[in-house]
């Protein structure tokens, strides 16, 4: 039965993706006599946090209750008050926790507090599900980087475009459509100014109800169109452009149609990509999609903070000499290639999606 709550307690954390980053996702569930009594889940960044949201919800007593939660209840003031201080004050008896938490100001003191106020505390139900639901947060909550996934549509022969540039479109609608809630889920979107200059982007999320992502360009000379789409609507959805050579007179024609800018250091003749990861870190982007062409791809590969990798494989063959996924100058023996190891298989409709995830 523990089982068959904390599952629920997932299903309803999954719920605020998009919501709530750069905080984790988090369910509860408030069991009494075999009776789900009340549900929670953290809906938006700065709300109530799943505990505090389930016992609001509470129509019974829930005194002498279990609850199920799918991460250690914080015990810190941040944008609410501490749950651990409601879950004690409301006559809880046991609480089934998931996932520990990574956050320094919460990592076990949790747990810990609960306990010396007489509550029961089991650990680790279900924790690897628990845990697969939070690996954005556990990355930047320990590292203050943005988790980074690399996403790439390509045909059987590992091409992208066919020689002459064109690539719509190399794999199906419902690809195409998995990938706008992965839009949704990431806070960020990066791509290089090739990729701009190429097809001219909007690089949002086109679901309903669907979250815009930040939009980040590397463009080290700052020549992105200020005409293109991703600048005229940059009012609206919030836009970075990271460059590493100064264009006074350009870059405040961006800053006047909204655009933010970041400065790095030059490396290679390009954006140093680590300090811009942790100038996003900064600014609380925790996660970012990676829809750059090849150069760029090997580019962030190179400085080694590609994550994740998802493979969007099309039953087509184009043959001839279209680009590949990832170009730059590439390594001189298979031994050094980029290692990540699969972590699922998935089918859509005749496409078939790969995942990766980076070797530790």
């Amino acid at each position: 039965m523990e089982e068959k709550y904390m599952l629920r307690a997932i299903e309803l954390a999954l719920k605020g993706t998009g919501s709530v980053n750069p905080n984790p996702l988090v369910g509860a569930v408030i069991v009494k006599n075999g009776e789900i009594i009340s549900e929670g889940y953290h809906r938006k960044y700065g709300s109530l946090h799943a505990e505090r949201d389930a016992l609001s919800r509470a129509e019974k007593d829930v005194t002498g209750a279990d609850m199920y939660v799918t991460l250690e209840p914080c015990c810190h003031h941040g944008k609410q008050p501490p749950c651990t201080e409601a879950i004690i004050n409301s006559g809880i008896k046991r609480v089934f926790v998931g996932s520990s938490d990574p956050n320094p100001l919460v990592a076990g003191k949790g747990i810990e507090i609960l306990r010396q106020n007489g509550i029961e505390v089991v650990e680790n139900v279900l924790k690897d599900k628990c845990d697969e639901i939070n690996k954005v947060f556990f990355h930047y909550i320990t590292t203050k980087t943005p988790y980074v996934v690399m996403k790439y549509a390509m045909t059987m022969d590992g091409k992208i475009a066919c020689e002459n540039g064109e690539s719509k479109w190399i794999t199906g609608e419902k690809s195409r459509e998995n990938v706008q809630y992965l839009r949704h889920s990431l806070t960020g979107i990066m791509v290089g100014i090739g990729t701009v200059l190429k097809d001219n982007p909007r690089l949002n999320c086109r679901i309903e109800g669907g979250r815009n992502p930040v939009r980040i360009i590397c463009d080290s000379h700052l020549k992105i169109p200020l005409e293109s789409n991703i600048v005229s609507t940059a009012k609206e959805i919030k836009t970075i452009v990271a460059c590493c050579y100064e264009n006074k007179e350009k870059e405040t024609a961006l800053k006047e149609k909204g655009v933010n800018i970041i400065h790095t250091p030059e490396k290679n003749g390009k954006v140093d990509i680590k300090f811009l990861m942790e100038s996003l870190g900064e600014m609380a982007v925790d996660s970012v999609l990676l829809e750059g062409g090849s150069e760029l791809n090997y580019a962030v590969l190179s400085e080694g903070v590609v994550n994740k990798v998802m493979v969007y494989m099309s039953p087509k063959i184009l043959g001839g000499n279209g680009k590949t996924p990832v170009g730059g100058k590439g390594v001189l023996t298979p031994d050094e290639g980029f290692k990540f190891k699969r972590t699922s298989i998935k089918f859509i409709d005749d496409d078939i999606l790969l995942e990766y995830e980076k070797e530790v």
